[in-house]
């Protein structure tokens, strides 16, 4: 009985050699992707119909530079407006208040339901539907007065038009997040004396991030495309308006939309990397799956275990 003991820990403590299972359909999927893409690749370039000449000669023009530099400032100032407000609106939406709640449902049925190309046209005759605006107490005094026929600027109200209308979605997506949190978490932090905007910055926001944070990149995405409908306003400094001025004087469209896709694909895996990064900061101890480092460290684990057997 103690000799079969001892070889049974003995053999408890070795480690078993695992032989990964061979899927042959994985590199031959592989061969076929790679195939198909080097065909695509190489049709492309042999196209003379691409125009490749000129896509290199004007990829880093200084009018296409700066219709993406305007184009990056229309989504950042956008998605700010969209962010407060969005915050604003859930936060209604969840009021006890039937007057907050029904307000915010009508700017979400208004601003969802309409679209937004149509938004960014009003956007542009706000100086004509609107010549004058005056700041006062109503039939009695106005204290200051504005021409909108002077102030007009295009690129503010291209921006402005673009984040109200991105607000009515984020309005629905912090929403959802803060609906994902149990309701047993502020009802412990008010058991802990806890007021309410201390819960909601210390325990419901930071767990609602995880759900807010995934759809919230992928509408910033989604905004620098959209900011290529601010043609409607008129805008005619972002970069899609600036590729489409140049072939319109060198009447060669399919090179100067190449050069357009690219600086949007660009500037998209810049805003894709720092969404990956801020999704996993804020999924820290959600997932179980562990990392290769900590795997490795387990390894060596259970290695100094057994020898230790």
């Amino acid at each position: 009985m103690s000799d079969g003991s001892t070889a049974a820990s003995a053999a408890e403590g070795e480690l078993i050699e695992a032989v990964p299972l061979r899927r042959p359909g994985r590199w031959v999927a592989a061969v076929v992707v790679l195939i198909l893409l080097a065909l695509f690749v190489y049709g492309a370039a042999t196209n003379k119909n691409y125009q490749w000449d000129t896509y290199g000669s004007y990829l880093f023009d200084k009018r296409i530079e700066k219709g993406a530099l305007a184009t990056l400032q229309l989504t950042i100032y956008a998605m700010i407006i969209a962010v407060v407000l969005g915050v604003i609106l859930a936060v209604m939406r969840l009021s006890p208040n039937p007057v907050l709640r029904a307000a915010a449902w009508g700017y979400l049925w208004i601003f969802r339901g309409t679209p937004v190309y149509v938004q960014l046209v009003f956007w542009g005759l706000f100086g004509s539907l609107y010549p004058h605006l005056a700041l006062g107490i109503p039939f009695v005094h106005q204290f200051v007065r504005f021409d909108m026929q002077s102030v007009y600027s295009p690129f503010v109200f291209a921006f402005i038009g673009l984040g109200l209308n991105e607000a009515a979605y984020m309005a629905e997506i912090v929403r959802a997040g803060i609906s994902s949190v149990g309701e047993g978490q502020s009802e412990a932090a008010t058991a802990l004396g806890m007021s309410w905007p201390t819960t909601m910055r210390r325990i419901v926001l930071p767990q609602a991030m995880r759900v807010i944070i995934p759809p919230t990149g992928n509408e910033v995405i989604s905004m620098l495309k959209t900011t290529s409908l601010v043609t409607a306003v008129p805008l005619t400094t972002d970069l899609y308006s600036q590729a489409h001025q140049i072939s319109g004087v060198n009447f060669r469209p399919i090179p100067l939309l190449l050069v357009a896709a690219t600086w949007y694909l660009v500037i998209t895996s810049v805003l894709m990397v720092g969404q990956f990064y801020l999704e996993r900061h804020y999924a820290r101890g959600q997932s179980r799956r562990l990392t290769n480092r900590q795997l490795r460290a387990q390894a060596r684990a259970q290695t100094a275990a057994g020898s230790h057997l």
